[in-house]
């Protein structure tokens, strides 16, 4: 099996990597960017967020939704010929999200699912539950699940019927059933995870998870139920991972030894790690 290597350094905190149109998408939280990153290691700024970028996903007509965190809403990024490129707000969610928003998928209707903290982690705040916010094409937004513990990395099966989320504090993968109208429904526990903590994660042709796991750091490809079937070391803290590539058989890890925005802009500890893998990558993102 091929090494873990680095493919880009440098960064203030890499989240949200999505692999779209040949190149590798990310949000540099802390540094108020959204990245691109092509095959031959050429990076572009497509866009600054000021209140932090997370999740990134598309429309069925191309344009590139974005997450922005701390106000609490979903943005649009696109072109307009009298004004160039620009921001539009698709929705305030500061209505439905307690704290501030963070990952999300978009599925092939354009619908985009967005989950929050719930509470203020840097503060040191206990959790409480918080909720996943469907977001429809024409910008209404309803809570779609509650009583959720940090939803964080999502993910949509290939056949469009079921949506599995992280919940990084249970410690858990947890599936809904994507109703017709994109409601979520039967509740279960995908796999149970013992001594992992999972913030972003990626489907496989197998129905595999890539599992990031800061607190170990470590990235787990696991199986529905829980089993583990392979385990990278990153050597810093795993955040969030995307399977790439032109085959979709490059893992791509975004890690980072610290996670503490008045730290991280500073000494720019954040990478982007690679290794090819088996199982190409499948679903949603």
């Amino acid at each position: 099996m091929a090494e873990l290597e680095t493919v880009l350094e440098g960064l203030a905190f890499g989240e949200g990597p999505r692999w779209h149109d040949g190149r590798l998408y990310f949000s540099d939280q802390h540094a108020h960017q959204v990245l691109a990153l092509d095959p031959l290691g050429r990076i572009e700024e497509i866009v600054r967020v000021e209140q932090q970028p997370s999740g990134l996903g598309w429309t069925p007509g191309g344009s590139m939704l974005i997450v922005s965190m701390l106000d609490r809403r979903l943005l649009r990024f696109e072109t307009d010929r009298s004004h160039g490129p620009r921001l539009a707000e698709v929705a305030d969610l500061s209505a439905l999200a307690a704290y501030h928003c963070n990952d999300m998928v978009v599925d092939a209707e354009g619908r985009a699912y967005v989950g929050n903290f719930g509470f203020d982690l840097d503060a040191g705040e206990q959790p409480r539950p918080a909720n996943i916010v469907a977001v429809e094409p024409d910008g209404s937004a309803r809570v779609v699940a509650d009583d959720m513990l940090f939803p964080n990395g999502t993910v949509i099966t290939p056949d469009g019927s079921t949506l599995i989320v992280a919940e990084t504090v249970a410690g858990r993968l947890t599936a809904f059933t994507i109703e017709s109208d994109g409601s979520l429904s039967d509740r279960r526990v995908w796999a149970q995870l013992s001594g992992a903590v999972p913030d972003g994660i990626c489907l496989d042709a197998e129905d595999a998870i890539w599992v990031a796991c800061p607190l170990t750091s470590r990235c787990l490809r696991v199986a529905e139920g829980g089993a583990i079937l392979e385990e990278i070391a990153t050597g810093q803290a795993a955040f969030a991972c995307m399977l790439g590539g032109d085959d979709r058989r490059t893992l791509y890890i975004c890690t980072s030894e610290l996670d503490a925005p008045a730290v991280t802009v500073a000494r720019r500890p954040g990478r982007i790690r690679a290794r090819r893998v088996d199982v190409p990558g499948a679903g949603l993102p």
